[in-house]
């Protein structure tokens, strides 16, 4: 379950893009177990990593069985970095957490757009400060971009789509908090770890399902099972696709693209996210909104296209190099006559 060093850039903006679709979903899911549950944001949160280790633990249990000599026993996953599991487990509930609030306050599609659009901004001033990552004047004007966007989508919602919208857009902001977290600290140990991505979700799945557990039985863990099969799909579609799949795709992904490119790329959650709330959930979104959300559709596009591009170039850049060395190396055939 170790994910490839030599894993293409094309494939890793691939990987996050998937993986941010995936949790465009999760929102839609989210505000359905509203309904259908009748439990908060944080009950719906701790069903999810719930579900989602319990998914985990299964392909963890069958690949043992089809591979026992690849496979890190849990003993070892666990005290391979506990400072990293509280780190990314808390970071991952707090994020969760706070989205789906965010969502149930103002509406799928501004909760959604204000979380991820949120993001890059936190993740860029980190991805310098941290790991010392340049964004450029290129990366810096997506990122602005990224920006101009979420302000356009905070100065254009209103009651239409949620029953308090800044409120939620404060959620939000928490969650884009903890989203960059993960994001930075998912970068740094991609970097420089040899574990492989599998191994980084499981214990940061854990951490966050413990953090939740007292806060949800506070608000109130268990779902109205008024319709069981319609409730338990729900959660189980919540563990497997935007929990257990997509933080796995985020890992291996983060190997090989920058942390502030992989957080703008993110941004296809929320556009995903908004054409569910509009399409499913009758939200409206006024030309304001619709301005944003194509300003953070242009900042995702211009970051993609900047990253597949430059890995090519460095490796035809650097083959001439290695070509120019091995010649260097090389006695002179008049030197030696």
């Amino acid at each position: 379950m170790q994910s490839s060093s030599a894993l293409p850039v094309w494939r890793g903006i691939l990987y996050v893009a998937i993986a941010a679709t995936a949790w465009g979903t999760g929102g839609a899911v989210a505000v359905a177990m509203y309904d259908a549950g009748g439990i908060g944001p944080v009950a719906v949160s701790f069903w999810r990593f719930l579900a989602g280790l319990g998914l985990l633990l299964a392909v963890h249990c069958v690949w043992r069985v089809w591979r026992p000599g690849s496979v890190v026993s849990l003993r070892k996953m666990y005290a391979a970095d506990p400072r990293r599991a509280l780190i990314t487990g808390f970071g991952m509930a707090v994020a969760q957490a706070a989205y789906f609030a965010s969502v149930q306050q103002a509406g799928l599609a501004v909760g959604t757009v204000a979380t991820l659009g949120s993001g890059p901004v936190l993740v860029a001033v980190g991805a310098r400060l941290i790991l010392g990552e340049r964004t450029g004047v290129a990366g810096t004007a997506a990122v602005v971009s990224g920006v101009g966007g979420l302000a356009l989508l905070m100065g254009g919602a209103d009651g239409s789509t949620g029953p308090d919208p800044l409120l939620g857009i404060g959620y939000a902001l928490l969650s884009a908090a903890g989203y960059a977290g993960v994001t930075l600290l998912g970068r740094f140990f991609g970097r420089n770890s040899a574990g492989g991505a599998f191994e980084s979700t499981v214990p940061g799945v854990t951490v966050g399902m413990i953090c939740l557990l007292p806060m949800a039985a506070w608000e109130g863990l268990v779902p109205d099972m008024g319709r069981p099969a319609w409730t338990i799909g729900l959660i189980l579609y919540l563990g497997a696709v935007p929990t257990a799949l997509a933080y796995i795709l985020l890992f291996i992904g983060l190997r090989v693209v920058r942390a502030t490119t992989a957080s703008v790329i993110a941004l296809v959650d929320p556009l995903t996210a908004a054409a569910i709330g509009v399409l499913v959930f009758g939200e409206r979104l006024n030309a304001i909104v619709l301005t944003g959300t194509a300003l953070l559709l242009f900042a995702v596009l211009f970051l993609a296209a900047r990253e597949g591009a430059g890995q090519p170039r460095a490796g035809r850049s650097a083959e001439p190099a290695r070509g120019q060395e091995r010649q260097a190396s090389r006695p002179s055939a008049r030197t030696e006559e």
